[in-house]
């Protein structure tokens, strides 16, 4: 449980998101909720009136964040350079990138955040990017129950390199945590920062405690090469009951993802929750996030 903070209004923009809604939980009454869908910020459940607002419109966000002195974008970091032009120039800035940046297969999202990341830096702002590993237990999130239905579904479990490259998920609340925190923090220009799990795991050790947390027996897990796989992967989007799996996700099983989280340990003050409790509060009872 995320404890509520007290201090001046945060400006959310992607406040109807996983992440930003997580954050919104938290805040309360402090936000300024930017979003693009009024209807579906309503439909959250939350009291606070939006602010509508395009990223493809600069005149309407720069009038969304008229005043702000906080400002926390959960958009996709590819809009960053459209955050800063918007945002006053006091404003302290907390954006939300992705490790996504690091693979061996760009892609898209990929060079987005990057490109984000540049535009944040070369812009001698006050703020930070933060980027998150793989994120699960938010509401709404599917990465972890998507492997659940899947483990449910293959009694063998195929997986390039028997599942043994690494994965440093994080929970969601450390996510919120680390946004918390660094709209806390005195920013002395540009920053740039990953936020993971406690720590690195096989991708196969990673199923198991799904597996466990999800009441599922443990899969077995066998090493197949990755080519059948990626032929294979457009049939999940037309087999009933079998989670759709992208070929990308495939090839990304290949590549390590496992990160120092000293910077986020020391600067934050964040200390990441295992994988066991944070798994425990996915798959428990409902707990706030």
């Amino acid at each position: 449980m995320i404890e509520p903070m007290s201090g001046p209004q945060i400006h959310i923009i992607g406040a109807s998101g996983r992440s930003g809604a997580a954050l919104a939980r938290v805040l309360g009454s402090r936000i300024v909720p930017v979003v693009r869908n009024a209807a579906k910020w309503a439909a959250l459940g939350f009291d606070v009136k939006p602010r509508e607002a395009d990223l493809t419109n600069p005149p309407s966000m720069t009038e969304a964040l008229r005043h702000a002195t906080h400002v926390v974008s959960c958009a996709h970091a590819r809009h960053t350079a459209l955050v800063i032009a918007a945002a006053p120039a006091s404003a302290r800035l907390v954006l939300l990138g992705s490790t996504r940046k690091f693979t061996r297969w760009p892609d898209e999202h990929g060079n987005g955040v990057l490109a984000g990341e540049a535009a944040l830096l070369s812009s001698g702002r006050a703020g930070v990017m933060l980027h998150p590993t793989m994120i699960y237990g938010a509401q709404g999130e599917d990465n972890v129950r998507r492997l659940a239905a899947l483990i449910r579904w293959l009694p063998i479990l195929p997986l390039p390199n028997g599942g043994q490259s690494l994965v440093q998920p994080i929970h969601q609340s450390d996510v919120t945590r680390a946004i918390l925190a660094a709209l806390e923090h005195d920013w002395t220009g540009p920053h740039s920062m990953i936020v993971a799990g406690p720590e690195a795991l096989s991708y196969r050790g990673f199923m198991g405690a799904v597996a466990k947390a999800s009441g599922i027996a443990p899969p077995r897990v066998v090493a197949v090469p990755a080519g059948p796989l990626l032929a294979l992967a457009p049939l999940t989007r037309v087999i009933p009951g079998l989670p759709n799996i992208a070929a990308a996700e495939i090839r990304r099983l290949l590549e390590d993802k496992a990160f120092d989280i000293g910077p986020m340990r020391a600067v934050l003050g964040v200390t990441p929750i295992s994988l066991a409790e944070g798994l425990a509060l996915t798959f428990g009872s409902n707990h706030a996030i």
